[in-house]
């Protein structure tokens, strides 16, 4: 099939890349001129495992290609993916201009009968506004359908190739048809792919999404109440874990969640909510909790200095908001840091992925270690940030050196609590007993 993707961010060029994979062709756009000619010379814009491979051999073999020209990829298409962003607004609510920008200037082009496919993640209602655009600008015949990803960064390439269930919102027959030929490939094991009205897959997204972030700020809480009551988190888990209708997934406590996806659609479905005058009070709770989770070790690096942080140095393991990505949008590492420098510390950081993203924003208000045993350099601490696999197993011997204590304030409950007490480090985790 021919497929045209407007917009090479995550979503966008992990969609593109996938869907050529399976022997479409596909054209992706962007404005981005610079990173245009980058990927047609064989750059991958982003980090994301696996994906470098599907991009190279896609592009060698004809079936991947990239150009700033809507209307060349417009006029070879059947099927226009649009993956674009929806920041938050001053208000909170999602920001459409670039989708319906979009949607402006590919009725202007669009001469024969395409599918138009909301790839990004919108409120209730934006298929409807899309449609509506298109209605004053263009008499020709077009379906627009809604088709939210459920792509997890890190994993995103296995999550696009075999999918836990594709979810398309039409109500066109024909469109449904189009769709479920282009995604018959992906769902050959059997997993589902849910018809259904475009405002229920719209809220679908929101849904799943919210529900998670949900799920994650309540073990926080319960964990946060586990230190309180002498509890431990992780017998907790394991004990509400093993109940099939909670799950085993997402229980697992720390600084709170970040990214690109729970932050903004938590927030963008509590105010959708707040425009039909409905009091989404759960999903206030969830935001609130987790602006407070974020900088929990900070309030646990208070506790133990007596308040006083000034002149301390701090060696931070982790930036990005989750491992396997360089992604750092409200990564909590940033949280932790801001308010480390406010109360006059300083820091060097490690992270695999994500350091040149900090240090684009951050600059030089802290440092940049080339491993995590440099970052350990006459630090007063170690924090750690983010779980990545490399941290999980460190050499203690190495690190007891260049440390001038050995005290850890672990986000991510990384070390066995046994070894710790065996090892003498004083060691401080989310919902566990304190080792000191």
């Amino acid at each position: 099939m021919k497929i045209a993707v407007i917009g090479t961010g995550y979503v966008g060029l992990v969609t593109g890349t996938c869907l050529a994979e399976t022997g479409n062709d596909v054209i992706c756009v962007d404005i981005d001129t610079q990173k245009v000619e980058k990927m047609k010379n064989g750059v991958v814009p982003i980090y994301e495992p696996g994906l470098d491979v599907l991009f190279h051999r896609n592009i060698a073999q004809g079936r991947l290609s990239f150009t700033t020209d809507l209307k060349e990829a417009i006029d070879a298409a059947q099927i226009v993916f649009m993956a674009l962003p929806t920041p938050p607004g001053g208000d909170g609510a999602a920001d459409l201009s670039y989708i319906l920008g979009a949607a402006k200037d590919i009725a202007k082009i669009v001469s024969e009968y395409k599918v138009i496919v909301n790839k990004s993640t919108v409120p209730v209602g934006t298929a409807d506004k899309v449609k509506a655009v298109f209605k004053e600008h263009t008499e020709v015949e077009i379906d627009v359908v809604s088709n939210p990803e459920f792509l997890r960064e890190g994993v995103a390439v296995d999550d696009f190739m075999k999918p836990d269930r594709v979810v398309v919102g039409t109500q066109s027959e024909k469109a449904q048809k189009l769709m479920a030929e282009l995604y018959a490939p992906y769902v050959r094991q059997g997993n589902p792919i849910f018809f259904m009205d475009e405002r229920s897959s719209e809220l679908t997204k929101y849904a799943a999404n919210s529900f998670l972030a949900t799920k994650i700020t309540f073990m926080n809480e319960i964990a946060n109440l586990c230190e309180l009551v002498g509890a431990d988190v992780d017998a907790v888990r394991k004990g509400i874990g093993s109940d099939d209708r909670i799950g085993k997934r997402f229980l697992f406590p720390g600084i709170g969640y970040g990214g690109s996806c729970f932050p903004k659609d938590v927030q963008a479905l509590a105010k959708a909510a707040e425009s039909y005058t409905y009091d989404f009070q759960i999903l206030k709770a969830v935001m609130d909790v987790n602006e407070k989770q974020k900088v929990v070790m900070v309030e646990k690096l208070r506790q133990y200095y007596k308040n006083d942080l000034s002149g301390k140095h701090f060696a931070l393991w982790g930036l990005a908001f989750k491992p396997e990505t360089d992604d750092i949008r409200e990564a909590p590492a940033l949280y932790i840091i801001d308010e480390l420098i406010k109360a006059g510390a300083t820091v060097t950081a490690f992270d695999p992925e994500a350091m040149p993203n900090v240090k684009a924003i951050l600059g030089d208000k802290i440092n940049y270690a080339a491993d995590q045993y440099e970052a350990l350099e006459n630090a007063d601490a170690l924090l750690i940030a983010t779980e990545w696999s490399v941290f999980r197993n460190p050499n203690f011997d190495k690190m007891e050196e260049p440390l001038k204590h050995k005290v850890i304030f672990d986000g991510r409950n990384l070390f066995d609590l046994q070894k710790m007490i065996d090892l003498g480090f004083y060691y401080n985790s989310i919902g566990r007993k304190l080792i000191s």
